[in-house]
């Protein structure tokens, strides 16, 4: 598969359709792999760009003294954008992968046609990476189902996950990580290709883990995009992920919002059909000229 040199790593790339470029990028412990259903779907009228980022199959791993940091990626994508010749392209985003599309959007609007984000875990909306208790108070006392959500995955599931893989115990880790993220016992009920996924980049999570996390996002810049933005949550998806959803919804000038039904976190894989059917509505609605949105609602 074609491979792009970009900020001093080589991404490995997939492409297909022709037209307005889409560019698909994936979330945690995940490759351009994950996009297997959309790439044919989306590339009747598209030119469909999914990639692996950096340090996730079948690129290079992570090297033992690197650290994974977020601003990063959002440099890879940008640079992919612009050595693929891609700008302004439409930005399809899951769980991790959605953050990076919205940071981009603020950082560099020029690169970004429109944004599809599927659940991207904008805890530092509301909370640092390390939350302190005043910084947990306040959330309680003004959104208490979302700091209950952010209580609940670190305690459940983002910190133990840690430890194991502090103690080395990968699969223990990532056991504990996908069952947080994907509701109780989700480990044990992936299918193979999505089990081959996540066990080909426990690298990369145990690093995204034990690494400084997310970005600090601040509500007036998410307020200020201007791209045509369409949310996707799943039905199944836990808690948090719709009440973070929610609030990027009252922020977003120009949104759109839809939920995936009998699916999780991983919606485009676990109902591809609703899932591609959404956004490539979504898509043809705001190619070439962007189109233009009223205020935000929910769909």
């Amino acid at each position: 598969m074609p491979t792009a040199r970009v900020n001093g790593t080589t991404l490995a790339y997939e492409v297909s359709g022709d037209g307005e470029p889409v560019v698909l990028v994936h979330g945690s412990a995940s490759d351009h792999r994950t996009w297997s259903a959309q790439k044919d779907a989306f590339a009747e009228q598209f030119r469909v760009i999914s990639y692996s980022r950096r340090y996730h199959w079948p690129n290079e791993p992570i090297p033992e003294d690197a650290v994974y940091i977020m601003d990063e990626h959002v440099d890879d994508l940008r640079a992919l954008i612009r050595s693929l010749d891609l700008a302004p392209a439409h930005l399809v985003g899951n769980s991790y992968g959605a953050f990076l599309c919205l940071l981009l959007a603020i950082r560099d609007p020029s690169l970004v046609r429109s944004l599809v984000l599927a659940e991207p875990p904008v805890l530092t909306l509301f909370v640092s990476n390390d939350p302190t208790a005043l910084e947990l108070l306040k959330v309680l006392l003004t959104r208490p189902r979302t700091a209950v959500g952010i209580l609940r995955l670190g305690i459940q599931g983002i910190d133990p996950a840690k430890r194991a893989f502090e103690q080395g115990d990968q699969k223990a880790g990532l056991r504990t990580f996908v069952d947080a993220v994907l509701g109780p016992r989700a480990y044990d009920r992936l299918p193979d290709f999505r089990r081959e996924q996540v066990e080909d980049n426990v690298e990369s999570l145990q690093a995204e883990l034990l690494g400084p996390g997310f970005s600090p996002l601040d509500a007036e810049k998410v307020q200020q995009i201007q791209a045509p933005t369409l949310l996707v949550t799943g039905e199944d998806s836990i808690g948090l992920f719709h009440r973070l959803t929610d609030r990027l919804e009252e922020l977003l000038p120009r949104c759109e919002r839809t939920e995936i039904l009998e699916a999780p976190h991983t919606m485009h894989e676990a109902n591809a059909p609703a899932f591609n059917a959404a956004v490539r509505s979504f898509l043809e609605t705001h190619h070439q000229t962007g189109g233009q949105l009223p205020a935000a609602h929910a769909v």
